[in-house]
C-alpha cells in the first residue's frame, strides 16, 4: 500500500483526487498536509474493503471502479444500501463518532483503486479543518437519505418504477454494473431484470 507521494502513477491520481466530491474543496496547503499520510490500495471484483462488525475503520476516496455498501443477516441475506464510483466516497465516519462497529460491509463491485487513510487521521484533518469538516458532514447527510430513499423505494415502488428511479438517479452507472448486483440493489431477481429490460423499461 505505497504512499501517494510514493506511487507510480502519483500524478494521475492526484488530478482524480481533485475531483472527489469532498477533496476538491481542499487549498494547497491542506493538499500537502493530507499527501503524506494518504494510501493507494487496489482490490479485486468481490473484494471486501470493510467487514460488517469491524471495529478497525477507514475513509476511502475512489479513484476507479464501482464499491457498494452491503448489509447481511445471520442467515446470509444480503441487501445493497448504495453504490459508490469515482470522484465518490465511502466511509465509516458515523459508527467511529459512535464507537459502535461498522454496521455494514464494504465491497469491490468491480475492480477498484482507493485512496484512504485511517478514521483516526481523517477525523483529526477534519477537526483542524472545520470547513472542510462541513462540506463533509453534508455530503454524509446526503448520502444517508438517498441510503433511506433508497429502502423506502423498495417498499412502495413496483419493479419498472424502481428501475426508473434508478435511471433517473444514477444513469451513469446503469451500463457498468453487473446485472446480478443491479437487480439485488432493486431487490429483483436477474431475470425479471432481463425481462423488463427487454421491454424497454432499462
Amino acid at each position: 500500500m505505497p504512499a501517494l507521494i510514493q506511487h507510480p502513477e502519483a500524478r494521475i491520481i492526484r488530478v482524480q483526487l481533485r475531483q472527489n466530491l469532498i477533496l476538491k474543496h481542499l487549498n494547497a496547503a491542506q493538499w500537502q498536509e493530507l499527501e503524506p499520510i494518504v494510501e493507494i490500495t487496489d482490490y479485486s471484483k468481490g473484494e471486501a474493503l470493510e467487514h460488517q462488525g469491524d471495529l478497525a475503520m477507514e475513509q476511502y476516496f475512489i479513484t476507479e471502479g464501482i464499491l457498494k455498501r452491503v448489509v447481511s443477516n445471520a442467515q446470509g441475506k444480503e441487501m445493497i444500501l448504495r453504490f459508490a464510483a469515482e470522484s465518490d466516497i465511502d466511509t465509516s465516519y458515523a459508527a467511529w463518532r459512535l464507537k459502535t462497529p461498522i454496521p455494514y460491509s464494504i465491497r469491490a463491485v468491480t475492480k477498484v483503486r482507493v485512496v484512504k487513510l485511517s478514521m483516526q487521521q481523517w477525523i483529526s484533518f477534519l477537526d483542524a479543518h472545520p470547513r472542510i469538516k462541513n462540506v463533509f458532514e453534508f455530503e454524509l447527510m446526503k448520502l444517508m437519505s438517498e441510503v433511506m430513499a433508497h429502502t423506502i423505494t423498495l417498499h412502495l415502488l413496483d419493479a419498472p418504477g424502481r428501475i426508473q428511479r434508478f435511471m433517473r438517479k444514477h444513469a451513469e452507472l446503469a451500463g457498468r454494473l453487473p446485472k446480478k448486483e443491479l437487480a439485488s440493489y432493486l431487490n429483483l431477481s436477474p431475470e425479471t431484470l432481463s425481462r423488463l429490460k427487454r421491454r424497454g423499461k432499462i
